[in-house]
């Protein structure tokens, strides 16, 4: 049965109802407004480096800053990120670098492979597939016992795929410690949520797995706080799986390759704008008087430097060598690769035109 999203805080920041005991403590809202204004930064600074050639295509995380970085403060650091390829702001708080992220976006696959993952998977790009793998750490940690938890995301597109509902369903049957969280920005590329699935919310969805799905205001940082803990402490418990459905909009295009004008309506558009999470979060902050202007210009130049000195790092990293290409695909290399690789190595040397004379 379909209940109202659960929200503490309106789009003004306003509380709906009592807040939780821990709210009246300014240090989780301060690391978490932080790190929304470092991913929106960096989200920023990613934009502009494809737009002039120095980033590939890039999937913006704007307008789900409060579903990712809520959902990574409150994971253990022994819990294992199973992402999609919109979970940066995941990702930095876990301790990925920005350059890595960075050198991932810009086609290097060593940004998706840095020791800083720790026990983490790396970006998943096909849809919903992390979802199956999800409850595979899952079924892991639970042969282990182990009391950790598997968090992955997805889209609210990537619901419709078969491997998300395997994935409930497999969580449901063997008590997974695995928390699905769906981001439900309301459009999946250009197919907008009222078209794509039936369901009233895609929170019920976890009725046929017969585990708890529950509907959250994404946008609403502290509502993201409490659903998440509560699924992670089910897990750790032993109780098995949670689907969290938050409610968000995606602020951007689908990708940098994608022209969401074509679809979308503007008016649509600038509605979502006054309900996105970090307005929301700063106005409580302000009215709690855990924040003021001066504090906002301290951080937002703060953020800055940091967001820039990593686009430094990034573009001074040297490219891989050509012949990398070909060191990981095989524990033996084939003979007819080795005389690839041997070629790829001798068309990356200085004066290449002499060193393939003298091959010759």
């Amino acid at each position: 049965m379909s209940h109202a999203p659960l929200q503490y805080l309106d789009s003004e920041g306003n509380p709906t109802q009592r807040l939780p005991q821990w709210c009246q403590s300014p240090d989780w809202f301060l690391r978490c407004y932080h790190n929304m204004i470092l991913a929106r930064q960096f989200d920023a600074k990613a934009i502009a480096l494809q737009r002039t050639g120095q980033l590939g295509t890039y999937a913006s995380l704007l307008g789900s800053e409060g579903i990712d970085v809520p959902t990574a403060l409150c994971m253990s650091e022994k819990d294992v990120l199973v992402p999609y390829y919109r979970n940066h702001a995941c990702q930095m708080i876990r301790g990925l670098a920005l350059e890595d992220i960075l050198l991932y976006w810009g086609g290097d696959e060593r940004g998706n492979a840095s020791p800083q993952m720790k026990k983490d998977f790396p970006n998943s790009v096909p849809i919903a597939t992390q979802s199956l793998h999800a409850c595979g750490v899952a079924t892991a940690l639970k042969i282990r016992n182990q009391k950790q938890a598997a968090v992955t995301l997805i889209g609210d597109g990537g619901t419709s795929k078969g491997d998300f509902m395997e994935s409930l369903n497999i969580a449901g049957v063997w008590q997974l410690p695995v928390v699905f969280i769906i981001n439900n920005n309301q459009w999946a590329i250009s197919v907008p949520r009222k078209i794509q699935s039936a369901a009233a919310q895609l929170a019920d969805k976890a009725q046929a797995a017969g585990i708890p799905g529950m509907q959250v205001d994404g946008n609403d940082v502290i509502a993201m706080h409490e659903a998440v803990t509560q699924a992670l402490q089910r897990a750790y418990d032993g109780k098995g799986a949670t689907l969290i459905e938050a409610i968000s909009y995606r602020l951007s295009d689908h990708t940098t390759a994608d022209d969401a004008t074509r679809y979308r309506d503007n008016e649509e558009l600038k509605q979502a704008w006054e309900k996105e999470p970090i307005k929301r979060l700063r106005n409580f902050m302000v009215t709690q008087g855990f924040w003021d202007e001066s504090k906002e210009q301290a951080l937002q130049q703060e953020i800055t430097q940091l967001v820039q000195q990593a686009a430094n790092k990034y573009l001074a990293i040297e490219p891989q060598a050509p012949e990398s290409i070909f060191d990981y695909m095989y524990e033996e290399l084939p003979e007819h690769l080795i005389e690839q690789r041997d070629w790829a190595t001798i068309k990356a040397m200085p004066n290449a035109s002499h060193a393939e004379e003298d091959a010759s």
